[in-house]
């Protein structure tokens, strides 16, 4: 799978980060994923973790990966279609790593500045999201290389 920006979108959000780390670990229907997030804190309707599994479905991060009938009712199992490390950072990371940060900041600001300027000014949301993926796109296959 690519990083785009539909991808990084789908990961802004801290349920939707959890919701992919679950579903990494085990095939979930949308009321056991419920559940499992009420054990972590987050307390959201169904309802609202259905709009939080679409969005990923849309980025690609998760997939569904089996449909069960019962009673007359379809129950979809949800799983990821991605690998996400479960790593955390140490608590000392940005000021470990704030002059690389800066550097790197830097260096990437020099190289974006002119795929910038290949793109024409406009405001229209549909176009900004575009050029964002453009960019995404463009440094993912630049660290992947």
């Amino acid at each position: 799978m690519s990083a785009n920006y539909d991808v990084f979108k789908a990961l802004d959000d801290p349920i939707r980060g959890k919701i992919v780390q679950l579903l990494n670990k085990k095939q979930l229907n949308v009321e056991q994923i419920t559940r499992r997030l009420k054990k972590f804190g987050y307390k959201k309707a169904v309802t609202t973790i259905r709009h939080h599994i679409e969005i990923l479905k849309d980025s690609g991060l998760i997939e569904i990966v089996r449909i069960e009938e019962s009673r007359g009712a379809i129950t979809k199992y949800y799983g990821s279609s991605t690998k996400l490390l479960d790593f955390t950072l140490p608590l000392d990371f940005d000021e470990s790593y704030s002059k690389l940060i800066s550097k790197t900041s830097l260096k990437l600001g020099k190289v974006i500045s002119p795929i910038l300027k290949n793109f024409s000014k406009t405001r229209k949301i549909q176009q900004i999201n575009y050029n964002n993926y453009i960019i995404m796109e463009i440094i993912n296959r630049a660290v992947t290389n």
